[in-house]
């Protein structure tokens, strides 16, 4: 029987390097470090190997789908599946950023939005039945955070399709090129994108529920990160902790669900937490 699988993307540092190490201490198979830097990625399993860790490394660049579907096919053709999937890679551009709003609308949602939905499509066929999803969101994912209840309303629609939340990501996208995002969607386009992916979160569990997979979207806390400029409060492996307890001990009956860093079970749509 082929080893168990587990894969994390943007592992390299942050809070998928410390997710990894988790991994690394407690699941029972093989564990992949992947990134967009194979430098890096190496550097990070060098790292890991000093404290006595093993983890596997795969160059993956989720924003390019020939690499997504090169992964695809090795692990397929070495273990036939994957049994946790930590969706983690995202990027995030600072406060005083020199990009035009158009551009980092436009780029956040590639990143953090659509490329994690093409990462999806590309690896949800080679999950084994009963696998777990982890996508790591953030507080900034709560659905509150979108000014119009309009859009809020079409954002938790039990019937929304895939199709018709990318159609809104793009609209967005839009929105923000035109200078007319603002009254309606905030002023983050991190903000859109991590909603985006909180949606994208309870659809895909729709989908995937008569296969027995368990799909989370996850805010870790805020951590002290590259991409929090180093300000979070919280250690990477304290990070760690939410994302670890969805992907190896949250109860069968938490699905398509928004968790927080203490591992409370969210109300989504309801008031920020």
């Amino acid at each position: 029987m082929a080893s168990k699988v587990a894969v994390v993307t943007g592992g390299n540092k942050g809070i998928g390097f410390a997710i990894v190490r988790g991994l690394c201490k407690r699941f029972e198979g093989d564990v992949y470090l992947t990134s967009r830097d194979e430098e890096r990625g190496k550097k990070a399993v060098s790292e890991l190997n000093k404290e006595g860790l093993s983890p596997l490394y795969h160059q993956l660049d989720i924003t390019v789908k020939e690499s997504v579907e090169v992964f695809r096919d090795y692990i397929k053709q070495k273990y036939g599946g994957i049994d946790v999937l930590v969706n983690n890679a995202a990027i995030a551009f600072k406060v005083n950023a020199k990009e035009s709003v158009a551009v980092q609308a436009a780029e956040t949602l590639r990143v953090n939005y659509f490329s994690v939905l093409t990462t999806c499509e590309v690896l949800f066929p080679i999950l084994r039945n009963g696998a777990r999803v982890v996508n790591v969101s953030s507080s900034a994912g709560h659905l509150s955070h979108i000014k119009s209840e309009s859009l809020r309303n079409r954002l938790k629609d039990p019937k929304l399709t895939i199709p018709e939340l990318s159609e809104l990501m793009n609209q967005y996208i839009d929105d923000a090129k035109q200078g007319i995002h603002s009254d309606k969607w905030g002023n983050s386009s991190y903000v859109v994108s991590k909603v985006g992916l909180t949606a994208l979160t309870k659809i895909q569990q729709r989908e995937l529920n008569d296969r027995d997979i368990k799909v989370n979207a996850v805010h870790p806390g805020y951590v002290d990160t590259d991409m929090t400029s180093h300000k979070g409060r919280l250690s990477i492996d304290e990070g760690a902790v939410a994302p670890l307890f969805l992907a190896l001990d949250a109860p069968d009956s938490v699905r398509g669900q928004y968790v927080w860093c203490d591992k409370r079970i969210v109300d989504w749509d309801g008031p920020k937490p």
